[in-house]
């Protein structure tokens, strides 16, 4: 709810905010009207409503959320009364979407960063496991925020920055999402060029994705808990395969070459980078969990989540670090794999499993996963975008998700040569981030909350607490 909402709500009107049905009312306007006026809210905001562009971009999405539920009101706070009952298949979802969205080609890429980095096999795949538990913990207890108070994530930490530092935290959090989405086109470009032998180029094969994530990303939260519901049991089968295909190769024998302060800074360095691909999604958690009841057992939130993100993160991570250690046994692999302009994932993986027409199809489905973490990342950065200031929630989510869009293709082709070294740098550069905003998060629950979330005055408190926390949280970092 923003801070509007809360203000007018708290001191100035004692009129509950409007139901979803009013809310669509009050955002469609005649657009073809001329010299009508008046102020509407819209996203919590009291916006003016006239024949301007915007004016029509918010009738256009308030139609559209009518007719397909796109989410005309993202960032508003879900109350109990909108939420949905709490079904079996509604419960597997808190962990099947997540494993949806990390069980794939990139998370299999970063496997490979073991082997670059000198590790032997078993250090490789013990970092990979407990570091993804690790860093889904993180995001595990984010997402306990969600369904408690209807907010999406970025909306809940301003209890714990300030109305003002929580801007900048939006704007991280936009950087962060955009950039998966980037990894995610890369990788699914890179397979879609060995799909076609070649005569597909990555660049076009970035866009292919882009646009498929696009398309999904734009109907809503209620679309996408279909949709990656369902999604992981595809990839875990093709993991399954390549386990059961490669593992005879893996070199399980030759020690790492590396000791000392070196063998620590590569350690080390692999952990930041595993532990910062889980933990990435605490700052989008919650924002899956918003149309769960407000009951909901918060521990069975923290298992489902963790397990969700952990596991089937380290899944696709070993798979990487059992390929890449199968190099040291394959020298037509290393061949293909180090091709000019190297890190030659896609053609590997249609070397290395057989026949060809089932490597390609493998491929194919490979492809479909980095639209599985697009969808997830580029719905959130919408809604961050529109946390950024006042006037930003005004322009509705569909537009901001295009503009995101824009800018994941222009990341995507700028970066698309060089997959790992993206990766490295990026994942580490999470890791310190995340860590950062969850032990604040943290702190700010248990220390100042007393771990109660009826001391977060959700309804009647908010001006209040944005002076407390922002000043709490600017003189205690």
């Amino acid at each position: 709810m923003s801070y509007d909402e809360e203000k007018q709500y708290s001191g100035h009107s004692l009129t509950p905010p409007l139901d979803m049905e009013q809310k669509h009312a009050a955002a469609t306007v005649d657009i073809d009207s001329r010299g009508a006026s008046g102020e509407q809210e819209y996203q919590g905001t009291l916006v003016k409503q006239d024949n301007g562009f915007l004016s029509k971009l918010r009738n256009i999405e308030a139609v559209m959320d009518r007719r397909l539920g796109v989410e005309s009101e993202a960032i508003t706070r879900k109350r109990p009364d909108e939420r949905e009952p709490l079904t079996w298949r509604s419960q597997f979802t808190m962990c099947l979407l997540w494993a949806s969205g990390t069980m794939n080609l990139s998370c299999f890429a970063t496997g490979f960063l073991g082997y670059e980095f000198g590790l032997d096999l078993k250090q490789s795949i013990l970092i990979c496991l407990f570091a993804s538990i690790l860093g889904g913990a993180v995001s595990g207890f984010c997402a306990t925020l969600g369904a408690a108070t209807g907010l999406r994530q970025i909306s809940c930490s301003r209890f714990s920055f300030g109305w003002y530092p929580n801007k900048i935290i939006a704007a991280l959090n936009t950087i962060q999402q955009i950039g998966w989405s980037a990894v995610g086109c890369i990788t699914g470009g890179i397979a879609l060029q060995a799909v076609s032998n070649g005569t597909i180029p990555i660049a076009v094969g970035i866009i292919i994705i882009a646009v498929i994530s696009l398309v999904v990303s734009l109907v809503g939260l209620k679309v996408i808990l279909v949709y990656e519901r369902y999604a992981w049991l595809a990839y875990l089968c093709i993991f399954i395969i390549i386990f059961s295909m490669t593992g005879r190769y893996a070199d399980n024998t030759t020690p790492t070459a590396l000791t000392g302060a070196d063998l620590s800074g590569n350690v080390l360095t692999l952990i930041a980078i595993v532990y910062g691909s889980s933990a990435s999604w605490a700052t989008v958690a919650s924002d899956y969990y918003v149309l769960y009841p407000a009951t909901l057992n918060r521990s069975k939130v923290f298992i489902l989540t963790t397990l969700g993100i952990g596991l089937p993160t380290a899944t696709g991570m070993m798979a990487g670090c059992v390929v890449s250690s199968a190099l040291n046994n394959r020298p037509d692999w290393l061949a293909v794999y180090t091709a000019p302009p190297g890190n030659q994932i896609g053609y590997l993986i249609q070397t290395m499993l057989y026949p060809r027409g089932f490597a390609d199809f493998i491929l194919v489905l490979l492809v479909l996963s980095g639209v599985n973490c697009n969808i997830l990342n580029t719905y959130s950065a919408a809604i961050s975008c529109q946390q950024f200031a006042r006037p930003f929630a005004r322009v509705p989510r569909f537009i901001w998700t295009f503009l995101c869009f824009g800018v994941i293709i222009a990341l995507a082709l700028a970066g698309r040569n060089q997959l790992l070294a993206y990766l490295q740098n990026f994942l580490s550069l999470l890791g310190y981030w995340c860590t950062s905003y969850f032990t604040i998060v943290a702190s700010e629950h248990f220390i100042f909350r007393k771990g109660d979330f009826r001391n977060y005055d959700l309804e009647v408190g908010l001006p209040v607490e944005i002076l407390r926390s922002s000043t709490r949280s600017l003189t205690d970092s």
